[in-house]
């Protein structure tokens, strides 16, 4: 519900709330929302947590990131349950045959095929109210920062964030500056700009690049405010100890986790590499300390 600022001026919010939603129950939900947005503590353990993503298909096409054994969403769904991801991220499509309840679902609600060039732009696929039917904890929708058509995936992020939270469920925004405008877009300045993007437009969480340092990284985590930060897996790493330290600054520079695809399921051994990631983001495990680490055989 939109409360204009004079009303936010002149009246106790919760006295707009209360004529506008006669309804008690109603009216208790909202007021808490407006405050504190929606939770993701479903997706949470101590704080920390770790997503396996599998929207590539649609994204880059089959032919670009898979094999004859995880182009089967069925094998991405056993990772996800045997790796203990805390959240699994699907279209509706791979929600709707694949998802069995085991691990908490992330529908993405927008999207786009990679076969038109230009500047990029993803459009709302799933509504909100059918990514909950599916089983959905949340909704993630991709906004490409710089793009010229960066206005109208503000102005669809804005209903669906509005929409979720009125039925109790956080977003995540990956924000990916994307477009001829961007020329570095893991620079400092670009993903902290990413981060703050999130936090300004309602995000409850934002997907973003990592920057390449701790250091660097720990800007963009502080200009997330109270929106929760993780790292966007990326293309697969040329070797598992370079993935895991980039896993370590994430964690380092106070970041939530880190939504991982391809560098997982790509993997010939996915479970004892979520098995290292589980070392990093949960235990706190540092350089010095060891760390189980598997020997990339691709």
């Amino acid at each position: 519900m939109f409360i204009p600022a004079y009303a936010k001026d002149k009246l106790n919010i919760r006295n707009v709330i209360h004529r506008e939603y006669p309804k008690k129950r109603e009216r208790e939900k909202l007021a808490k929302r407006s405050k504190k947005g929606a939770s993701m503590d479903v997706f949470l353990t101590n704080g920390r947590s770790m997503f396996l993503a599998y929207d590539q298909g649609l994204e880059h096409g089959p032919s670009t990131d898979f094999n004859d054994k995880n182009i089967d969403p069925s094998y991405i769904m056993d990772i996800a349950t045997k790796g203990r991801f805390n959240g699994i991220v699907f279209q509706k499509g791979l929600a709707e045959k694949y998802y069995n309840g085991k691990v908490p679902l992330i529908v993405k609600v927008n999207g786009k095929a990679a076969l038109a060039k230009g500047e990029p732009m993803s459009r709302q696929n799933c509504s909100v109210q059918y990514a909950i039917s599916l089983g959905a904890k949340a909704v993630g929708y991709t906004i490409y920062l710089g793009s010229q058509f960066e206005g109208e995936m503000f102005q669809e992020f804005g209903r669906i964030q509005e929409q979720a939270h009125e039925a109790g469920i956080p977003v995540i925004a990956w924000i990916y500056p994307r477009g001829s405008a961007v020329q570095n877009d893991t620079s400092k300045e670009i993903v902290s700009y990413a981060a703050r993007t999130g936090l300004e437009l309602g995000a409850d969480a934002v997907k973003i690049k990592y920057t390449g340092d701790p250091q660097s990284f720990s800007w963009a985590v502080k200009a997330a405010g109270k929106a929760l930060v993780y790292m966007s897996g990326g293309p697969k790493a040329p070797t598992d100890q370079d993935f895991l330290n980039q896993v370590q600054g994430v964690i380092e520079a106070g970041a939530t986790g880190l939504a991982v695809g391809r560098n997982v399921w790509q993997h010939p051994d996915p479970i004892r590499l979520a098995d290292s990631l589980r070392q990093i983001i949960f235990q706190k495990k540092n350089k010095t300390e060891e760390t189980v680490l598997v020997q990339d055989e691709s």
